[in-house]
């Protein structure tokens, strides 16, 4: 019996194909980069082929480095980058324009003019979401307005729109089908997240065709088989879930109150809200986590656009550090005196500030500060963010008790024993990591596993998990609550708050 899930794991950087085994544990990965295209000031592309083309060579180089054929795989489990937005001609499958990444500026002055003709509550009751470029809904509008027939194509139903999910699954499936889940279609600023259905009223106000969107589906289900000449037999593919969804499952935030936080090029934290939606008075995003056996399971969410893209802007932007794992050590050796504070708004600032205009900002520096001080800066300052992000949870979510939280975490960054000693001190709470570091890949193969009889449900995968190492906080409060309004002193330069 084929025992093997294979989870594609298609973030912003790199694509990623891990095997799991039916204990979790990994038989294979392998890992391919893809260039990143800047073709303006706060524009990001993808050339659609290379997310293509990266995702079929990991999966064939994971299955070879662990010997085993696409008959000893039960099935696949996708997770993806999400709000990325694709649009394709269903006919040949071929792309009208670049994807537009999520971390892409270019549609806000379509997010503005929807902000000044009124229209935000109404977006935001529906969606959980706010107007902003991040969202798919605004990136299509601007690929239908700006791609010479793109609009006319569109309303005679020859064009498709996918978030990354969605294209990888049309290619898989060599074109049969052109679906998505409900947590990556709960990004688009298009669907009703209370309904669980495409919103008419949100398609007329960006001017998305209904033909263009894909049919919606459980996380957790039939997503069809792949083309049997891409991997030499016909895998069926059985889950879906945008990355960080797929992180709360893989970190098995499976009980209301549950928060889990990814640090990879930014950073994503995830508060289980269970069946009832909680509409956000501290500017938090309303998601849905997951949705088994169409039932929705929601989540109040905090978007932080930059948390490694800092400690890449320290080698890449400065030359101060060679490699990110130098990062930790380099802080380590800070001057305490000096009270350095970065606010790494490259691209504006997520949550709670939403203020995609800011940019970025050093504070504090002193002809003593060195690279030492910097490195500091730029891991405290995704400390700080995470701060942010649990003060507005916590205010949030009254049912939940804030000084029990803890935060379990999973991501690139988390390998540094640094940096999640001082997210623990600055948050005054518990910061578990698990022994699994491959939380987002697992949520995927669980959704895929869970569906095909391989996992089981998911109170009983609750007991899977293991913690690896949970870090206590051991700043003394006088010097936290010091350093914390530091920072909000920083920040308040840039919102004007």
């Amino acid at each position: 019996m084929s025992s093997l899930i294979l989870a594609i794991d298609q973030g912003t950087t790199s694509s990623r194909a891990l095997l799991f085994r039916p204990d979790t544990s990994i038989a294979g990965l392998a890992q391919a980069e893809f260039p990143q295209h800047f073709p303006a000031s706060g524009w990001v592309e993808h050339e659609p082929e290379d997310l293509w083309r990266t995702t079929l060579e990991t999966c064939r180089a994971a299955m070879a480095q662990a010997g085993v054929t696409a008959r000893d795989v039960a099935a696949i489990g996708i997770t993806n980058q999400r709000e990325t937005t694709l649009v394709w001609d269903k006919r040949t499958g071929e792309a009208v324009h670049r994807a537009i990444v999520w971390q892409d500026r270019r549609s806000a002055g379509i997010c503005a003019r929807l902000k000044e003709a009124g229209h935000e509550p109404a977006v935001t009751a529906k969606t959980g979401l706010i107007l902003d470029p991040y969202f798919s809904g605004t990136k299509i509008a601007w690929i239908l307005d700006n791609v010479p027939g793109a609009r006319a194509r569109a309303e005679a139903g020859e064009l498709a729109f996918g978030t990354v999910d969605s294209y990888l699954l049309w290619r898989l499936t060599g074109g049969r089908l052109h679906v998505t889940d409900a947590t990556n279609a709960s990004r688009t600023l298009l669907f009703d997240i209370h309904r669980g259905a495409w919103d008419e009223e949100l398609m007329g106000l960006l001017g998305v065709p209904a033909s263009m969107l894909p049919e919606v589906r459980d996380s957790s289900g039939d997503f069809g088989e792949t083309d049997p000449e891409l991997f030499g037999a016909a895998i069926p593919i059985r889950g879906v879930a945008g990355d960080q969804q797929a992180a709360t499952v893989g970190q098995a935030c499976f009980r209301p109150g549950m928060v889990k936080s990814t640090y990879g090029t930014g950073c994503f934290a995830l508060l289980n809200t269970g069946t009832q939606p909680v509409a956000s008075k501290n500017k938090l995003l309303t998601t849905i986590a997951y949705q088994l056996n169409g039932q929705r399971t929601y989540a109040l969410e905090g978007s932080i656009f930059v948390a490694g893209a800092a400690v890449q802007w320290l080698r890449d932007g400065l030359g101060v550090i060679e490699s990110a794992a130098e990062t930790g050590a380099l802080a380590e050796r800070a001057d305490p005196a000096q009270d350095v504070y970065l606010v790494p708004a490259f691209v504006g600032l997520g949550a709670p500030y939403w203020e995609p205009d800011a940019r970025g900002a050093l504070f504090g520096l002193t002809r003593g500060t060195g690279p030492a001080e910097l490195a500091r800066a730029a891991l405290e300052s995704v400390c700080y963010q995470t701060a942010d992000l649990l003060a507005a949870m916590r205010a949030d979510w009254p049912d939940g008790d804030g000084s029990a939280t803890v935060l379990r975490v999973d991501g690139g960054m988390v390998a540094s024993d640094w940096t999640m000693q001082r997210l623990a001190d600055l948050l005054a709470a518990p910061v578990d990591r698990p022994e699994v570091k491959e939380t987002t890949a697992l949520g995927a193969a669980y959704l895929a596993g869970l569906a095909c009889g391989l996992y089981p449900e998911p109170e009983h995968f609750a007991d899977h998990w293991r913690l690896e190492r949970r870090f206590v906080p051991a700043m003394e409060p006088t010097l936290r609550e010091r350093r914390l309004a530091g920072w909000r002193k920083a920040v308040s330069c840039l919102v004007g708050k």
